[in-house]
């Protein structure tokens, strides 16, 4: 995989949907992941993938103890 092409996202959140799906990426466990992926490398991947956004959340300021 390390062909892949990268994609960069820009969104805009409130401060409130920032804050909680924060919350949820900080909760989210890979038994979530799992159960909704076709099989374990998709749920690696999914949760790879949220960790990003949860970094980039973190940067921006949102980063729930």
């Amino acid at each position: 995989m390390a062909d892949e092409k990268t994609v960069t996202l820009s969104v805009e959140l409130t401060d409130a949907q920032a804050w909680h799906l924060a919350q949820f990426l900080k909760r989210v466990s890979f038994s979530e992941f799992r159960s909704n992926a076709q099989d374990e490398d998709e749920a690696y991947t999914m949760r790879d993938a949220a960790a990003c956004v949860r970094e980039a959340l973190t940067d921006a300021g949102y980063a729930p103890r």
